[in-house]
C-alpha cells in the first residue's frame, strides 16, 4: 500500500495558537502545508475558510488535508478527523461517445470500492460524434448534450454511493477521461470547429474545475480534474492510456492502439512521442451491421468455421440463444469466411465455396450466420455483402493508420517490441483473427498486451497516487501530434491495405489461406 502522503489526502499536525504566536488560522495551516508539499502556492476556498476555525480545532489541530492540484498549484478542498470513519471518496469516469463507466475509490487507501456502466444518453440525440457536433451548434442543442450526460452522472453517482452506504457529499474528487467531442460536451463547450479544418478545439488542457460550476453534485468543495487532450481526435482517453501503459517510460519503441469511434494510436519510448487518430472505429463498435451491437449476454463474439466441412460454429456471451454479433464477432466471422476460402481477397462473399451460406437479399447478396430457428429472435442472423464492405475499410484505415504513424518516424511494424490494445477493441478482440484480416500488423501473438479499458485505469491511477498528475503534464507536453486528415502518405497506402489481407502478402507471412481445390 502506498503511503498516505502518496495519495491526495495528507495529516497535518499545527502547533497551537498562543498569545506568542497568533498566526491565522488559514495561514498556519498553509504555511504547514506547504513545508510538506513543497509547494509556493496553495489554493483555499471561501467555503472552506467559514468552517475552517471549528474544523481545526474540533479536530484538535490534528487534521487530514483532501487536496487536489491543477498542474501549477494545488489546491485544499477541506479538512476532516483523522479518527473519523466516514469514507473519503473520488470518482474515475471512463466518458465514452457509446459507453461510460465510473469507479468509486477510497481515497485514504486508494481501494476500488465499486464501479458501474451505462449507455451515453447523448445517443439519443445521434449515436456518432459528427451528429453530437451539428446539434451542438445552436445554444440550445449544446445545453441539452450537456445536460444529457451531467443529469446521468449525477443519477448514476447516487446509486453507486447508495451501493457503498455512502452519500455523495463523501465524494470529494473526480477525474474524467474521454474523446475531445466528449470532454467538451460534458463542460458545456461549443466543439463546432474540431470537425472543421484546420480542426481547432476550444482547450486542450482544461483546468481543475469546481463540481459544482459544472452542475456535479458531490462534496460542495469537490473538484474535477479533466484529461488533457492533443488535439481534436487525440482525446483525454488516450493520455489516461499512455498513463495507464507506462509506454512513455520504455527504452524500446512500443505502440498503443484504442479503438472506439475513432482508432487513437501512440508510437513512442522514453525519448519522444507520435500520436494520431483516424475513423477507424464505428465498424469495430458493431456500427457496421443491423445485427451489431455491444458486448452483452446472447451477443456472439466468438465464429469458428471448419476449413473443411464449412461448419459454422459460434459463441455466444453467456452462452445464451443469438441475438445479435459485437465487434470481436465480426472481426472473428470475417477472419473465418477469408481463410475458409468463403469470401475472397477483395472482401467479397464467393457463393461457389459458401453455398447455402448465401442468399439474395433486396440489398444483395447476404451470409446467414444463424438461422432463425436457433437464434433467439427467431429470424436469420445475416451479414450483408455491404456490411462486409464497411468492415474492409474499417480495417484498411486500422492498418493504415498504424502504417503512417510508424513509416512517419523510419520504423516498420515489424520491429515493434510491444503492442498494446486497449478498450473494448483490446478486450475482446482476438489478435489473430485481426492479423488474418489484414487490419493489425502480423507479429508474433506475445507481442500483443491486452490492457483492457486504460482509460478508466489511468483515471483511476490519478485518483489513487498524486505523483500522476506531474506524469500526465511530461506525457502531454512530450506527445506530437500528427494529423491523418490532411496527410497524403495515408490515403496512398489506403487502398492497398483494402484488400484481405493486404496487396502484399509478404507483409502477413503467417495467414495461409484454406484451399479451394
Amino acid at each position: 500500500m502506498k503511503d498516505i502522503n502518496q495519495r491526495w489526502i495528507t495529516t497535518v499536525s499545527l502547533p497551537l495558537p498562543t498569545i506568542l504566536d497568533n498566526t491565522a488560522d488559514a495561514d498556519r495551516l498553509i504555511s504547514k502545508l506547504k513545508k510538506q508539499l513543497n509547494t509556493n502556492q496553495i489554493d483555499i476556498d471561501l467555503f472552506l475558510l467559514k468552517k475552517l476555525p471549528d474544523l481545526i480545532r474540533f479536530c484538535k489541530y490534528n487534521i487530514h488535508c483532501i487536496l487536489f492540484k491543477n498542474y501549477d498549484r494545488w489546491i485544499l478542498t477541506d479538512i476532516s478527523d483523522p479518527d473519523d470513519p466516514s469514507t473519503i471518496a473520488g470518482i474515475a469516469v471512463d466518458l465514452g461517445t457509446t459507453r461510460v463507466v465510473i469507479r468509486m475509490i477510497n481515497l485514504v487507501t486508494g481501494q476500488s470500492l465499486s464501479e458501474t456502466s451505462f449507455d451515453n444518453p447523448q445517443i439519443s440525440v445521434g449515436p456518432d460524434i459528427l451528429t453530437r457536433i451539428h446539434f451542438a451548434s445552436t445554444d440550445q442543442g449544446l445545453k441539452e448534450l450537456n445536460h444529457l450526460i451531467i443529469s446521468k452522472l449525477n443519477r448514476e453517482i447516487s446509486t453507486i454511493c447508495h451501493s457503498c452506504n455512502l452519500k455523495p457529499e463523501n465524494i470529494y474528487l473526480m477525474s474524467i477521461a474521454g474523446n475531445t467531442t466528449m470532454t467538451h460536451l460534458f463542460m458545456g463547450i461549443k466543439p463546432h470547429y474540431i470537425i472543421r479544418e484546420p480542426y481547432i478545439p476550444v482547450t486542450n488542457a482544461p483546468d481543475t474545475m469546481e463540481a459544482q460550476k459544472l452542475g456535479i453534485h458531490i462534496n460542495p468543495s469537490g473538484r474535477v480534474f479533466v484529461f488533457p487532450n492533443i488535439g481534436s481526435y487525440f482525446g483525454g482517453d488516450l493520455i489516461s492510456g499512455i498513463l495507464f501503459s507506462k509506454i512513455y517510460e520504455r527504452d524500446e519503441t512500443a505502440i498503443l492502439v484504442d479503438v472506439g469511434t475513432n482508432a487513437e494510436v501512440v508510437i513512442g519510448n522514453k525519448n519522444w512521442l507520435i500520436a494520431c487518430a483516424g475513423a477507424a472505429g464505428p465498424a469495430l463498435e458493431s456500427g457496421v451491421t443491423k445485427m451489431g451491437m455491444m458486448a452483452g449476454p446472447g451477443v456472439i463474439d466468438k465464429v469458428k468455421i471448419d476449413p473443411i466441412t464449412r461448419a459454422i460454429h459460434i459463441h455466444t456471451i453467456g452462452d445464451t440463444p443469438p441475438i445479435g454479433i459485437c465487434g470481436s464477432g465480426l472481426i472473428d466471422f470475417a477472419a473465418q469466411l477469408f481463410l475458409s476460402g468463403m469470401m475472397d481477397i477483395r472482401g467479397k462473399l464467393n457463393p461457389s465455396v459458401a453455398g447455402s451460406h448465401i442468399k439474395k437479399t433486396v440489398h444483395g447478396l447476404a451470409f446467414t450466420l444463424v438461422p432463425g430457428k436457433e437464434s433467439a429472435t427467431n429470424q436469420d442472423l445475416i451479414i450483408h455483402q455491404t456490411d462486409l464492405d464497411s468492415l474492409s475499410r474499417s480495417k484498411a484505415a486500422m492498418y493504415t493508420i498504424l502504417e503512417t504513424i510508424s513509416a512517419s518516424v523510419g520504423i516498420h511494424l515489424k520491429e515493434l517490441s510491444t503492442f498494446y490494445v486497449a478498450g473494448t477493441f483490446g478486450s475482446f478482440i482476438d489478435p489473430k483473427s485481426a492479423i488474418s484480416i489484414g487490419m493489425l500488423p502480423d507479429l508474433p501473438i506475445e507481442r500483443y498486451i491486452v490492457l483492457g479499458n486504460s482509460s478508466l485505469e489511468g483515471a483511476s491511477m490519478l485518483l489513487s497516487d498524486r505523483n500522476a498528475m506531474e506524469e500526465i503534464s511530461r506525457i502531454k507536453d512530450r506527445v506530437t501530434y500528427m494529423e491523418l486528415n490532411v496527410n497524403q502518405d495515408f490515403m496512398n497506402r489506403f487502398s492497398a491495405a483494402g484488400f484481405f489481407p493486404h496487396t502484399d502478402p509478404s507483409l502477413f507471412p503467417s495467414v495461409k489461406i484454406h484451399s479451394m481445390e
